[in-house]
């Protein structure tokens, strides 16, 4: 197909991620039924899940525009469409507001009151600033992708050099705001489940992890395009091998920034701050799911994707980008639900339900988008020699 045009054959990619996510969300409700404690829980991890993939969309595209890279403009209308599912993912929001009482220990004024050191912290942690904070992240979330993706597709039709630039300094100037509003989001959203705790490292621990798995749901993504013959010759193995080396580097960075906060917090052993690990070790299960996040999120894809032809061979870097979007959801799971039980890993059939209710929503919503529209920017200047270039 012309690379500049729109999906003729959408297939059945849509149809299926829509099917998958609304039976996802009908189970789910039936979950909440039955055990709405539960319910909540399972719903935030998948929450926290999606909309940290759809910022590390967003971040791609961001960051490509602020670098001027050429290598990936072929690949960008990925980023572009997933980062537009952000003003949706609001919706599933709501639920967490919804569950705030069940889910945040400072969400009730008698602990508060009762705690001097969440007392000091009444300010902030309190439910009116926690739900203004959200609509204001989503707010800046959503406009700058919409503001990239206008820009883009105007780019389209008009083939002006002159967008390259206005998106450049938009996004230098988004890149503020998008580091601000992620951070806190995951102070607010993640680290309070732990109202005690606290690590000033923790917000760029969950950008690296949302960015990575963005990384692979993107080589996925375009993998499954290629096996229908789609860009097949536009995105090539050299655009793959750096898609590679981005999944190599960060799987490598989230564990730096992992590791960096555990030794940090374990040799000052300060209490208030080594329980929250205690927490994810005590318990044999676990520390047992702990290992497997070392294992599988760092140790397995740095071994495999430290080789260069491992970077090439497309059915090892398909394997490894399942595997990182698998171990980022458990990576999510190990932060929040050790708040529900930290007797030990007490995994529900709505875990399931919940992440692929969210995920077949988000999936299908992408997906339109990505069809809708030309699949590469057909009217960047750089567009050739971005199908041109070799590692």
């Amino acid at each position: 197909m012309n690379e500049s045009s729109t999906l003729q054959n959408k297939g059945r990619f849509g149809t299926i991620a829509l099917i998958v996510g609304i039976a996802g969300l009908a189970l789910s409700a039936v979950g909440y039924l039955f055990d709405a404690g539960r319910f909540f829980f399972s719903w935030h991890v998948a929450f926290a899940y999606w909309v940290t993939l759809a910022l590390g969309a967003l971040f791609f595209t961001l960051l490509q525009h602020v670098t001027g890279a050429v290598w990936s403009i072929v690949v960008r209308r990925v980023s572009e469409a997933m980062s537009t599912t952000l003003p949706w993912l609001a919706l599933f929001f709501i639920p967490v507001l919804l569950g705030a009482g069940t889910l945040f220990h400072w969400s009730h004024a008698d602990v508060m009151a009762s705690d001097a050191v969440l007392a000091r912290k009444a300010g902030y942690l309190n439910l009116g600033f926690f739900a203004v904070r959200g609509v204001l992240y989503f707010a800046i979330w959503t406009a700058l992708a919409w503001l990239l993706n206008r820009h883009s597709l105007a780019q389209d039709a008009s083939g002006d050099p002159a967008r390259t630039l206005s998106l450049r300094k938009l996004s230098a100037g988004g890149m503020f705001f998008f580091a601000f509003s992620i951070t806190f989001a995951a102070f607010d959203w993640l680290m309070s489940l732990d109202p005690h705790w606290y690590s000033t490292i923790f917000g760029v621990y969950v950008f690296v992890g949302g960015f990575l798995v963005s990384m692979a749901f993107m080589t996925l993504f375009l993998l499954h395009l290629k096996g229908r013959g789609i860009l097949a010759d536009t995105v090539t193995i050299e655009h793959y091998h750096d898609l590679g080396r981005l999944l190599f580097a960060f799987s490598v960075f989230w564990a730096y920034i992992g590791g960096s906060q555990y030794f940090l917090i374990w040799y000052a052993n300060i209490p208030e701050e080594t329980s929250w690990f205690l927490k994810r070790w005590d318990a044999d299960s676990w520390r047992m799911l702990s290992l497997c996040l070392i294992a599988f999120h760092f140790a397995v894809p740095f071994l495999v994707l430290v080789f260069h032809a491992a970077k090439r061979n497309l059915t090892v870097l398909r394997s490894i980008a399942a595997l990182l979007m698998v171990m980022y959801y458990v990576d999510m799971y190990w932060l929040v639900m050790p708040t529900m039980s930290a007797q030990s890993v007490q995994p529900s059939w709505m875990d399931a339900t919940t992440v692929l209710g969210i995920g077949g929503i988000v999936v299908w919503l992408f997906y339109r988008r990505f069809a809708s529209h030309p699949i590469v920017p057909k009217g960047d200047p750089r567009l050739q020699d971005s199908i041109a270039h070799r590692v």
